[in-house]
Formats: structure tokens, sequence, C-alpha cells
């Protein structure tokens, strides 16, 4: 699966590869929008670069908003309770609402924040993430749009991290558990 190597860690979808994706998917964006705006709300931090570069895919009027959440407890793994850090700066009532995630694998951080925001009665809300991990669904949920599905892999780059390190890195690559601090 892995294509190369950059700075030791294979490179699972090259920034070529995911920039192809993401104009296809900004054009079934578009034609799916029928010349209506949108609201573009990215989940902090990780879908920052991908809701760019997906902005600029699309041909509509497009804002942008940003929220923040947090699955806590203790340990790497999530307790299952999802907490809103930071909100909407405007009402989406009534409006075209685009939730723009990185990743898609337990489900429980977009079935949340659909659960949020459906109570606000946008006009439409669809879901684009740029990776889709379905075999790690806890939460039934699916995306509108979906850049790629992959295995249970650890990945970072492109707006992913490990410990808020290789986000800026413009490649999706693979993060081994031997992998050098």
């Amino acid at each position: 699966m892995p294509t190369s190597t950059y700075q030791g860690l294979d490179v699972l979808y090259s920034h070529a590869q995911i920039g192809a994706r993401v104009a296809e998917m900004g054009a079934q964006i578009t034609k799916d929008l029928k010349g209506e705006k949108l609201v573009m709300v990215g989940v902090l931090k990780g879908a920052a670069i991908f809701l760019a570069d997906l902005a600029r895919a699309l041909d509509a009027e497009a804002t942008f908003d940003f929220v923040a959440v947090s699955s806590y407890g203790k340990g790497q793994r999530s307790s299952g309770a999802v907490k809103l850090i930071k909100d909407l700066d405007e009402p989406i009532e009534g409006k075209n609402v685009l939730i723009v995630e990185d990743i898609l694998d337990t489900g429980l951080t977009l079935a949340y924040l659909r659960k949020v925001f459906l109570q606000q009665h946008p006009k439409t809300l669809r879901i684009a993430t740029l990776l889709d991990k379905p075999s790690r669904r806890i939460e039934k949920i699916d995306a509108d749009y979906v850049g790629f599905s992959i295995p249970n892999l650890f990945v970072i780059g492109y707006g992913m991290d490990y410990a808020e390190r290789y986000r800026n890195l413009p490649d999706i690559c693979l993060m081994s558990p031997d992998h050098p601090e």
C-alpha cells in the first residue's frame, strides 16, 4: 500500500493523490449545492488543511467556521464522551452546512456534532471526511463525502498529528509503533 518514504515514514497518499481526490470531492459538493451558499465547519485542529484545500476546490460561495471538541478520559483511549471546547461563532439555522473532518473512525465526534448542529435547524447538514476508517466505528454514522477509505492504520500528516507533531507534512504517512520520537 505505501508508495514511498518521507523522513523515514511510509507515504500512504501523496500530496498529488490527495489534491486530485480533494478536487473530485469539491466538484461533487459544488454540484450538490446547486449554486447555493455553504458554511464549512472545520473540526480543529486536524481538518484545517483539508478544509482550506476543499474550499479552494469548490465553485460556490463558502464561509468558514470552526469547532473544537475533546474526547476526555484517562489514558490514550477515548472515554466515549465528547465535550465541545469551541462552539460555532455564527448561527447555522436555515443554512447549508458541511462539517469538515480529517478522519472518521469511531464516529463519536461526528455523531455528537451532527446531533448538536441538527438542533440548530440548518437547511442541510452534510459531512466531508478526508479519511474513513469504517473498521473502528462505534457510533453508526457515515460521511456524505469521503476522500479515502483506509484500514485501521495510524496516520499522520496533512493536518493529522502524533502529539501535535507532523501536521505540516504534505503527504499522509503511516506512523509505525516503533517510529523514533
